[in-house]
């Protein structure tokens, strides 16, 4: 695994200072990003996700054993999942406004510690959107049921006049991510999801 060490400028290759180094390397990234101000949030949680993609096969080579990534083995299984939203809640509600997304989500884990989804739905003001990511899984509160889900990626839909509602949504297409806490028993599970700070997402769906 190949990364940029920005005090040298010359790329490493060991996973295991990677592991170690990653926490340092993204606050240094973000701390000398001169753009706009809330790209200093999405950029650290961005790079976590690709760091997960990418380092997470990696480490697994190298530690097949590892309690660690056992877990995360079997949060990621390869299973598909179907889910789709029951509740949404605007905590700063607009008249435009529609808290009903239809939402129909598929997801699937790669079988190692990421996974790829894709949700179709409604966005805020009613107009059909979809989002297309890449994730991973951590277990929550030393539970076999409870999760932490990340997930990035590209979000598209926000038309005029609405289009200005996300940030670098210039091409009609806009990064995002989405963290989540998760809740599964057996091949059911419900999610809730902070969509930014605009709202809050409820879901629940089933793993096959």
């Amino acid at each position: 695994m190949l990364y940029l060490d920005l005090n040298n400028n010359t790329p490493r290759e060991t996973d295991r200072e990677l592991a170690s180094d990653t926490d340092d390397r993204i606050v240094l990234i973000a701390d000398n990003y001169q753009g706009p101000g809330f790209i200093k949030i999405i950029l650290p949680a961005l790079l976590l996700v690709l760091t997960a993609f990418f380092a997470g096969p990696v480490l697994a080579e190298k530690n097949p054993g590892s309690q660690w990534l056992s877990e995360l083995k079997s949060l990621n299984a390869e299973e598909t999942y179907v889910y789709t939203s029951l509740y949404t809640n605007h905590y700063d509600p607009e008249p435009d406004h529609v808290n009903d997304q239809n939402m129909l989500g598929f997801e699937n884990g790669l079988g190692g510690v990421r996974l790829w989804g894709l949700a179709i739905f409604d966005n805020s003001f009613g107009q059909e959107s979809q989002y297309l990511y890449l994730g991973q899984k951590w277990r929550a509160f030393e539970s076999d049921q409870w999760y932490y889900k990340l997930t990035a990626g590209l979000l598209h839909g926000y038309k005029e006049p609405y289009d200005d509602k996300i940030p670098l949504n210039d091409l009609g297409v806009a990064p995002a991510i989405v963290p989540a806490l998760g809740y599964r028993n057996k091949s059911f599970f419900a999610e809730f999801s902070q969509l930014g700070l605009a709202a809050g997402l409820i879901t629940v769906g089933v793993a096959f």
